[in-house]
């Protein structure tokens, strides 16, 4: 009896040593796999690391034999050519150019993405530039709009004094809302009045903007151009509801420049470009694809800006023109505005911030004209602007002093 149990703890060590055997050749090799091994012991004990450091040995050293040096490649700058451009588009007209603006101001005529030229490409051709709005009557606004203007409010012309005088602002939005039919239905003769003093008050270029009502503000803009005539206004703006077929060829006799708005529809923004080309040349058209403020869809309209952006550089023809930015649309967010939890922050630093941020964002899109609400916007937006377009490197370092600054 003993005997046999010797032989069979005999035959179990032979099995058990031709196993580790086994593991060690399949660690040689790299691989282990076992299957259908059982083993049984009170107490087991395996060291392998000898067994796996001989089976690394050869691949460290045929590792080391072939590594001699890394490859040297010579780092290339990658040069970007498009075949599409943006074309330019003048607002306002100077003496010299049968006006009276003290300036003009030139948008577009974009050959790459927005602001490649920081890698040391060519600069963009022309910046970006800043309007400030103002309204035709006295309409609620955010509490820190109303504080900065105060009662230049109640007078669009001493409203537009303000921003150009003290911030000054680069062109004027007026918007004459009170055109609409369903507020006071101003005739389009007294609007077109307010547009005549504005150009002999203020010495920027004027864009007009109507109430939103395709037939009314069709009027206003026959009238506005007609007492606009040289001065290079913008309208603001056409779109698929109005009656083309009659305003457009009534422009094409003036120089008014036009924007064309298809908010966020590609396919809209092609199709009134198309109508309207049929009278007006393509340098006196900018496009609003519409946009707004952060946390009310803005990552949608960033998406539409810049698609038509990279579009009209890929060569679509039909939306290569200066983007404009109703970014005064930021302060629908009522988180713009409205009174909140102190961890918010105070709502007179809160607005501005938000429509600045607005601002940044379509910046990146490669908008061209910005339509602003508040002054402090407009004076931080001047000096990204600043910054970006005077230094064709811009420090790193410089950029991100942002993160320490206070208040």
């Amino acid at each position: 009896m003993n005997s046999m149990k010797k032989r069979d703890v005999e035959n179990r060590l032979l099995a058990f040593e031709d196993l580790i055997m086994r593991i060690s050749e399949a660690l040689s090799k790299g691989v282990v796999e076992l299957h259908d091994v059982e083993i049984e012991a009170d107490e087991l004990e395996i060291i392998l690391q000898p067994v796996i450091a001989k089976a690394v040995a050869p691949i460290a050293e045929r590792i080391e034999r072939r590594i001699v040096e890394l490859v040297k490649v010579a780092f290339e700058e990658v040069k970007l050519e498009f075949p599409g451009r943006v074309v330019e588009v003048k607002m306002g007209a100077t003496k010299a150019e049968g006006g009276t603006r003290d300036k003009s101001i030139v948008l577009g005529g974009e050959n790459l993405p927005p602001y490649f030229y920081i890698t040391g490409l060519e600069l963009a051709p022309h910046p970006p530039a800043f309007g400030g709005d103002i309204f035709d009557m006295r309409i609620p606004l955010p509490k820190a709009v109303k504080d900065v203007f105060g009662d230049a409010l109640d007078n669009p012309i001493e409203w537009a004094r303000v921003w150009v005088n003290k911030f000054g602002a680069e062109a004027i939005d007026v918007h004459l809302i009170s055109t609409d039919p369903t507020i006071r239905d101003t005739p389009a003769s007294e609007s077109a009045k307010l547009i005549e003093d504005l150009l002999q008050q203020v010495k920027v270029p004027i864009v007009v903007g109507g109430s939103g009502n395709p037939r009314k503000d069709a009027e206003v803009f026959k009238k506005a151009v007609d007492v606009a005539e040289g001065e290079r206004i913008v309208l603001n703006s056409l779109n698929l509801d109005m009656d083309l077929k009659d305003l457009c060829p009534y422009l094409s006799k003036k120089d008014a420049v036009v924007i064309n708005f298809a908010p966020m529809d590609l396919d809209k923004a092609r199709e009134i470009n198309r109508k309207v080309y049929d009278w007006i040349p393509k340098d006196r058209i900018m496009l609003d694809l519409n946009i707004a403020g952060i946390g009310y869809g803005i990552e949608y309209g960033f998406t539409v800006n810049e698609r038509a952006r990279l579009a009209a550089l890929i060569g679509d023809v039909e939306l290569q023109h200066p983007f404009n930015v109703g970014a005064a649309n930021a302060w629908s967010a009522r988180e713009a505005w409205v009174s909140m939890d102190p961890y918010w922050g105070p709502r007179e630093v809160r607005g501005p911030l938000w429509e600045t941020l607005t601002c940044v964002i379509c910046l990146l899109t490669g908008a061209d004209y910005f339509m602003l609400l508040h002054p402090v916007s407009m004076g931080v937006l001047k000096e990204i602007r600043d910054y970006l377009f005077t230094e064709p490197n811009p420090s790193i370092d410089r950029a991100l002093e942002w993160v320490s600054a206070k208040l």
